[in-house]
This record gives C-alpha cells, sequence and structure tokens, in this order.
C-alpha cells in the first residue's frame, strides 16, 4: 500500500513551490521595468507618432537603367539594417512606385539619427591626395593640412606654397595654379591599374593650356570654396570613381580645406567591417577601425606603399565619404595588415553612425528626398481606443462565460488571464529598450487574439477534470489523471499557434511583424502560465472543501455533472448447506 500512496505524491509534485517560482519570477521582472524606466511599453509610429519620408531615386551619370526592381530591393535592406543598427524598431521601409522609397520613423529614441542615414548613399573611396590648401574664410589664417603639411604643390616653391595656402583669395595666380594643377596629375601617384584613357588629366604630356580636363578640373578648384555648404555638397558631383575630381574636407582646427583627388585605388565595398572604438593611445578621441577583405586589402597595401614614396601632401590619401572627405593620412611605408582607421574630430555618437554605414555597405542608388511629413498619433490613438473597447468587451464577455459556465472554476481562470496580461505588459515595456520592439496597432490585435488562445486552455483543463469527475473519481485524482490528457491538448494547440505566428513573422514585413510578434509571445505566454499557475493553483485548490466535496457553485457538482450514484446489490440468502449431507 505504500507504494501506490509514494507514487500519487509524486504525480502531484509540490504545488506551493511552483506558485512560489512564478511569483518570484513576476516581481522580478516587475522590479526590472521600473529600475530600467521604461514603464510602458514602446508604441509604433501609428501610435505615438513619427517622420514618414519620400526618397526618390535618381542614376548616377554614366549609368543607364540603374533604377531596377533589384536595385531597389536592396536599398530598401540596406536601409532597414542602418535603422535596426541604430535600436530603431517598427521603422518602415518599403517601395512606392518604380522609383520611390517610403521610410516610416517612429518618433522616440535615435529617430533623427535615423533620418540622417536612411537616405545617405554612403558611398567610400580612398582617394590619392594631389593638391590641397584652406579654403574661404578660413585661408586667411595659414593653416596646415590635416597631414601636418602647408604645402600646396611639390613643384611650388616654399614662397608660391606659401602664399597658396595664406591667401585671403580662394584661387591664386592661373600661371602659377595651372603649373601647381598640372605638375601634380603628371606626378600622379595611382598605380597601373588606372590608366591614361580612365584620366586624360593624368597624361604626362598634358598641360593647363592644351588639355581640357586638366583646365577644367583646375577651374573647379580655384573657384571651389568649401566654407559655403551648397559648394561643398555639388563639389565633385557626377565624378565617376576612376577620374580626378574636386572635394572638400575638415581639418582638426575646424577648418574647411579644398583638395584635388586622383583616381580611387579603394572602394567601400572592399570594407568587410567597420567599428567605432576610443581611442586611447593617441589622441584621446573617438576613430572608426575598418577591416578589409582579402581583395581589398591587397589594393590598399598597394597604393599605400606607392604614397609612402611621394613628398606631402602627396604622401597621402583622402578616405572621402559621400563626396566630402572625412580625413586625409599620410603613409610612410606600406600598410600591408589589412586594416585602416578613420581618425578626426569625432564624438561617440558620430563614430557609431559612420561605423554603421560602412559595415552596412553603400547603397546601390542616389537617393533625394522628395517629402518629409511629420506624422500626428491623433488617428491611431483614435484606432487604439477603439481597440482596447472591443478587447474590453471581448475580455468581459469571456470572463461572464466563464463565471456562469463554470462558476468557481471561473476564479482560477480569472486569475491565470491577470498573471498571464501582467507578464504580457511588463516583458513587452522590457523589450522596447532591450531589441527596439515597439507597440502599434496590429501587436495590440495580436494581444487581444491571445485572450482567446489563454482561456481555451483553460476549457481545456476544466473539461477533462470534469470527465474525470463524471467517471467516479473524486476531486484530487481527478485532477491529477486529467492534467496528462489536457497538457498534451494544449501543448499540440500552442504549437500550432507558435508555428503559425513564426512563418508570418518570417515572411511578412512591417506592421504584420508586429502582430505574429505578439502572437508568438503571449502563446509562449500561454504554456508559462497553464503548467507554472494554473495546475499548481488547480491542485491546491482540490484539497479544499468547496471543490473537493462538489459544492453546487464549484462548477464541479457531481449533480450538475450527470453522476448518477452507484447502485445498491443485495445479496441473497444462501441456502443451509444440510451438514449431514455432506
Amino acid at each position: 500500500m505504500a507504494a501506490p500512496k509514494k507514487g500519487r505524491q509524486g504525480t502531484q509534485g509540490k504545488p506551493g513551490r511552483t506558485l512560489a517560482l512564478i511569483l518570484i519570477a513576476i516581481v522580478a521582472l516587475t522590479g526590472g521595468m521600473f529600475a530600467s524606466g521604461h514603464t510602458t511599453p514602446r508604441l509604433g509610429i501609428d501610435l505615438a507618432g513619427g517622420t514618414s519620408i519620400t526618397l526618390q531615386a535618381k542614376n548616377e551619370p554614366g549609368q543607364k537603367n540603374a533604377i531596377n526592381k533589384t536595385n531597389m530591393d536592396t536599398a530598401v535592406d540596406i536601409m532597414n539594417r542602418r535603422v535596426n543598427g541604430l535600436g530603431v524598431s517598427e521603422a518602415e521601409v518599403q517601395t512606392q512606385g518604380n522609383s520611390n522609397i517610403i521610410v516610416n520613423i517612429p518618433k522616440g529614441t535615435n529617430s533623427e539619427q535615423a533620418r540622417e542615414q536612411v537616405g545617405t548613399t554612403a558611398k567610400l573611396y580612398f582617394r590619392p591626395v594631389l593638391v590641397t590648401e584652406v579654403t574661404g574664410a578660413d585661408a586667411a589664417t595659414p593653416s596646415p593640412s590635416a597631414s601636418g603639411s602647408s604645402t600646396a604643390s611639390p613643384s611650388a616653391s616654399a614662397k608660391e606654397s606659401e602664399k597658396a595656402t595664406s591667401s585671403s583669395s580662394p584661387s591664386a595666380s592661373a600661371t602659377s595654379q595651372g603649373r601647381a594643377v598640372t605638375d601634380a596629375l603628371k606626378a600622379d601617384p595611382t598605380p597601373s591599374g588606372s590608366t591614361g584613357s580612365e584620366s586624360a588629366a593624368a597624361s604626362p604630356s598634358a598641360s593647363a593650356s592644351t588639355d581640357p580636363a586638366t583646365a577644367k578640373l583646375q577651374a573647379q578648384y580655384t573657384a571651389l570654396d568649401c566654407s559655403k555648404k551648397t559648394v561643398r555638397a555639388k563639389a565633385g558631383d557626377g565624378v565617376k570613381a576612376g577620374d580626378p575630381t574636386v572635394a572638400c574636407g575638415q581639418n582638426s582646427q575646424g577648418q574647411w580645406q579644398k583638395y584635388i583627388l586622383g583616381p580611387a585605388e579603394v572602394e567601400g565595398t572592399d570594407v568587410d567591417k567597420a567599428s567605432a572604438v576610443f581611442d586611447t593611445q593617441g589622441a584621446a578621441g573617438w576613430k572608426v577601425t575598418m577591416d578589409f577583405t582579402d581583395k581589398g586589402g591587397k589594393k590598399f597595401a598597394s597604393i599605400t606603399g606607392k604614397l609612402a614614396q611621394n613628398q606631402s601632401p602627396q604622401n597621402q590619401f583622402a578616405i572621402v565619404l559621400d563626396g566630402e572627405v572625412v580625413s586625409d593620412p599620410y603613409v610612410s611605408q606600406a600598410l600591408t595588415g589589412g586594416t585602416a582607421e578613420i581618425s578626426g574630430s569625432f564624438d561617440q555618437q558620430e563614430a557609431q553612425d559612420l561605423a554603421n554605414m560602412l559595415s552596412y555597405g553603400a547603397l546601390p542608388l542616389t537617393f533625394t528626398e522628395a517629402s518629409v511629413t511629420t506624422v500626428t498619433a491623433a488617428l491611431g490613438g483614435e484606432q487604439l481606443e477603439a481597440g482596447l473597447i472591443a478587447g474590453a468587451i471581448g475580455l468581459a464577455l469571456v470572463i461572464i462565460y466563464l463565471v456562469v459556465y463554470y462558476r468557481g472554476l471561473s476564479l482560477i481562470a480569472i486569475a491565470s488571464l491577470l498573471v498571464s496580461a501582467v507578464m504580457t505588459y511588463v516583458i513587452m515595456s522590457l523589450l522596447g529598450p532591450t531589441i527596439g520592439f515597439a507597440l502599434n496597432l496590429p501587436a495590440v490585435c495580436g494581444a487581444i487574439v491571445a485572450i482567446g488562445i489563454t482561456a481555451d486552455s483553460f476549457i481545456v483543463f476544466f473539461e477533462r477534470i470534469r470527465d474525470e469527475i463524471r467517471e467516479g473519481r473524486r476531486m484530487r485524482p481527478a485532477v491529477e489523471r486529467a492534467w496528462p490528457r489536457a497538457r498534451r491538448t494544449i501543448l499540440v494547440s500552442d504549437f500550432v499557434s507558435f508555428l503559425a505566428a513564426a512563418v508570418l513573422f518570417i515572411v511578412t514585413v512591417g506592421k504584420v511583424q508586429g502582430f505574429a510578434f505578439t502572437l508568438g509571445l503571449t502563446t509562449v505566454l500561454d504554456v508559462v502560465v497553464v503548467f507554472f499557475f494554473t495546475k499548481p493553483l488547480m491542485t491546491l485548490l482540490a484539497r479544499r472543501k468547496f471543490f473537493a466535496e462538489g459544492h453546487s457553485w464549484s462548477g464541479l457538482d457531481p449533480k450538475r455533472l450527470g453522476v448518477q450514484p452507484p447502485l445498491r446489490r443485495t445479496r441473497r440468502a444462501s441456502a443451509p448447506v444440510d451438514t449431514k449431507e455432506a
């Protein structure tokens, strides 16, 4: 008799300990929510408002039919990864028509940085420096180049160089300036991979007076005033990677410099990974480190090896991002390690933004902002209010049904629903700052649908218990025998719901993913609540007189369940045995 008793005790387990465990987990999660300062879930653009940007694609000079479905889809993917890399979730990036991309950025953390980065082309080139000098109003004060050199041209005398650097006008005389440009292009340090057909200005026989390409480049450089934002934006616009160009950049003193740069030798596609790090060894500040691909590392080693043989500033290479020089370090030897770094007057945010763009690659197309619209949360607020009213009505109907049909058992179901609601709210609040989850209207719909899924699990368990009681078992054995059958059904049902949510999350984009994510989350929480709260609570209450004896309001009254009392049988008196005959 001892063995069966021990077995029954083992099946019932220790429900009090299980309840204490889940309550401790809820308290810990709630404490973490208050400690993090995020006591409400993050809201999506439809509920919190935000910014809607329309980007229009345009072809690069010399490109034909570049605006196609493949390039547009690639641009959407890169924009999505850039925004998610900044921690701005629920941003919608989708195509509209053949040449437009719509970006909806919700109001909140990093939304402004996302707006700045989302349409940035992020085309990165490493170009050799041919000529550089301070420009505009900054030219009134002599200033070295970013590498520490004040030489405008290696062929110019020291006097001419000083004059070009300290002149209050951005242009020098036509003769000296033309000779400087021509001589610099003659000494073009680019590798043999860049042919003369790619840049006629690099030909040794060219001169400022006879070569139209050189004359045009010299004229652009002379007229370039990098202190003006509109001029900087157009500098080098439309130039191919294989041609020399002019560009602007800001040195460590905050002064604007103008450059003549040779053909690009290394491109952003040759960068494998970029990250922002704090420089603790050199000048304290943030920098961006880059790891090249194998092919890019070989290119970088080749160009730095040739630059190291030249005099300043032609031993410098300019790191050009979207037409602007962000750094122009000099080299004294070939760099063969396959890595490089961009240093300058970066703060942490600027370094992280640059590393983010370089890591996810350049956009295959150039985009311009066609329109920027501020989205208010008024419409979303009205829809949210209507959705919450609908959810409250649905929840009230479920509770009324449980009270009328299951009576006392409804208390267990309501308590389980409250636990599930608290855990859902707390976890959603914590997921906002951790993974960037934002609650939108479809996600609210997913949470409302989950009410029915959770209530269905309780009903399955309660009906299995009733079946056991109809078979004549008492309350406590009925609960333990009903649980294995109900458990299998609940697991299969929740697995199907979770599988549907996972497939929906994978194959869809945008707001529908919010619905799928919330549905999957609440399905997992349903399993947790049923196993760690509903079942242990039912086991404890089965020991109470109210449920154990089948009170009429317990929902487990044998008479209301149609249980028939056992029939009493009378034994016939056996005939007396004749002992004599026996």
